[in-house]
């Protein structure tokens, strides 16, 4: 039924638990994975030299960052006996990379964590999951805490 899967993942609980759902949906469809981590590139403002240096850095430690998170899939995908695909995705808004990359890779299936957040927390962060949901064109699994 699902051919090829996305997983957003940010290393988080709640990816982890996106990641569980997605190695059940794979052995029972016998399908592709690729998981993504996405960098806003834009997120850094500054000007001059400083936004030069300070944006590499930031853009360092994303990497950095999404790598790791990659891993976490990875591993647990390799525990399972599955084959994955990872890879950090840069992207305007985090969103936007997700959606790009699901067209890009002729993914049929979006499967992503919800972090729950609500009030003013959800107000201020927003919320990719919204974000994707709201503009998806493939079917989308959220995973809620």
């Amino acid at each position: 039924m699902f051919k090829h899967i996305l997983i957003p993942a940010d290393g988080s609980a709640n990816a982890q638990r996106a990641i569980d759902k997605a190695i059940g949906l794979a052995q029972a469809f016998k399908s592709q994975v690729t998981a993504i981590y996405v960098i806003d590139p834009y997120a850094f403002t500054g000007v001059g030299t400083d936004f030069a240096y300070g944006h590499a850095e930031y853009l360092s430690a994303a990497t950095a960052e999404g790598n790791q998170a990659l891993q976490i899939a990875k591993d647990a995908f390799r525990l399972a006996g599955l084959e994955i695909t990872t890879t950090v995705v840069e992207g305007h808004a985090v969103y936007k990379g997700i959606l790009e990359t699901a067209t890009n890779i002729g993914a049929d299936l979006i499967v992503i964590a919800s972090h729950g957040r609500k009030g003013l927390e959800k107000l201020i962060l927003g919320s990719v999951t919204s974000q994707v949901l709201s503009h998806a064109h493939l079917p989308v699994l959220v995973v809620r805490e």
